[in-house]
């Protein structure tokens, strides 16, 4: 039951964003909320550039066998992640070379310390099998950031008031959650040169990584704004806000509460027999999963659009929103599911050189379409799926890295769930009531034998 709490939290986590960016979207007008969008997109990067590789190197090697060792890799990530924050500080002196405000470059510099403290947090509860806290601090954070960012926008409806709702929610949030843990996570002052190294190299390339999948939706938003004007851009620019979120929530949950066993019994069994079932059965919750919630998005983006997103921007959101939704699926599973040989075998080149073609192939499909296509937001939609379909295609020579034994059922289906789903709405694109239930209904009838597979593999 711990397991689904925390995969409880993530969706509750998810459902609070995708409500936030909805409010957001309607407190501020157009040109604010293309602002605000850059500014959440430049402080996710700055939050990954700076400590995504302390996340990753959590991830690999805390806490370790025993208590000792334990102790040792919590201190030299509170030392690290000290520097780190450091280093994100001093960026703001390279951020107003670029005539970047200086007050607004300090509230996203201690934003992402704040943010990437959090996440660090969270992923040493997690690792620790500390469920159940872990569990309760995630929807905490969720509601406080949520709440303090609402309050922003209400009293100002400008960026900088919802910015300083955003700093003001994570302080609250990070305060709450070291008293919280205090006794499970004590202070740690030890230094180890040899496991700094170890990190440095890991980690760094894991963040490179990361770096890179950050970059594309930066570079997907630099696009739009370019070729249509910050206007003309809000509507695909609140899809692709929207979009990445629930399949971000998907995989970051199931790697969640599978991702460390696996790490751990391929630490100890190697290539086994048992170890390419288990991986098998993982690729298949990580594409099961984000297919049948695709099916599911698609049925009802339709009716959600005209209830919550701003009527200035349903039409232009409608048109681009599915092709944004294929290119976050395709790019949340080159990122996860592509990539996971390559981290059990610590193969770095491979990391990287993944990441880095998914972002460059993605934004130059974007860019090759809004110069073939200007003005044509459907067009530079479409040629970011082609750019991040053709990453996809090529990732798949990952997954000879190491055996497995795929279920492909659930996966099939999942699929075929999609695939209706979409049929259904473009078939019926006249009617929203006949299209959303008849997609429904595919997606249901498609997707829920798979849907209780995977639950129980993820259970048992």
């Amino acid at each position: 039951m711990a397991k689904i709490a925390a995969l409880g939290s993530y969706l509750y986590q998810s459902v609070l964003a995708f409500g936030l960016l909805i409010a957001v979207s309607n407190l501020l007008t157009a040109p604010n909320y293309v602002a605000y969008s850059l500014f959440v997109s430049i402080v996710q990067f700055a939050d990954i550039a700076c400590f995504q590789w302390l996340r990753a190197v959590c991830s690999r090697f805390y806490p370790g066998p025993d208590g000792e060792s334990e102790q040792a890799e919590r201190g030299v990530i509170i030392a690290e992640f000290i520097a780190s924050a450091v280093l994100c500080l001093l960026g703001v002196v390279a951020a107003t070379l670029f005539d970047v405000p200086l007050w607004l470059g300090l509230i996203g510099a201690v934003a992402a310390i704040l943010q990437g403290g959090g996440e660090l947090h969270l992923t040493m509860l997690r690792f620790r099998q500390e469920f159940r806290l872990f569990s309760w601090l995630q929807g905490a954070r969720a509601t406080i950031v949520t709440a303090a960012t609402l309050a922003g926008a209400v009293a100002g409806g400008d960026l900088g008031h919802v910015v300083a709702g955003v700093l003001a929610g994570n302080l609250v949030y990070c305060s709450l959650a070291c008293f919280l843990s205090r006794r499970i996570l004590p202070w740690s002052h030890i230094w180890d040169g040899k496991l700094v190294r170890r990190h440095l190299v890991y980690g760094g390339v894991s963040a490179g990584a990361s770096v890179a999948g950050v970059l594309a939706p930066l570079g997907l938003k630099t696009i739009f704004v370019s070729a249509l004007g910050a206007a003309g851009a809000a509507g695909p620019l609140l899809a692709l806000d929207l979009l990445q979120r629930p399949f971000g929530m998907i995989i970051t949950s199931l790697q969640a509460v599978r991702y460390p066993e696996l790490v751990a019994r391929f630490d100890r069994e190697g290539d086994s027999g048992a170890i390419q079932v288990e991986l098998g059965r993982y690729y298949a919750l990580l594409t099961g999963f984000s297919l049948i919630g695709a099916a599911g998005m698609i049925a009802l983006l339709g009716g959600a659009a005209r209830a919550v997103v701003p009527p200035a921007l349903q039409s232009s959101f409608l048109l681009t929103a599915p092709l944004i939704m294929l290119v976050a699926l395709l790019r949340a599973l080159t990122h996860t599911l592509l990539s996971t040989p390559a981290h059990l075998q610590r193969r770095l080149p491979a990391i990287v050189g993944l990441a880095a073609c998914d972002c460059i192939l993605t934004c130059a499909g974007a860019l090759l379409a809004a110069t073939l296509y200007p003005g044509d937001a459907v067009a530079v939609a479409a040629g970011a799926a082609g750019g991040a379909a053709v990453a996809a295609a090529g990732g798949t020579i990952m997954l000879r890295r190491q055996p497995f034994v795929m279920p492909w059922w659930p996966v099939v289906l999942s699929g075929a769930a999609l695939a209706l789903s979409w049929l259904s709405v473009s078939w019926f694109a006249g009617d929203l009531l006949l299209s959303t239930g008849v997609a429904l209904a595919c997606a249901l009838a498609f997707g829920m034998a798979p849907f209780l597979t995977l639950v129980r593999w993820i259970v048992r």
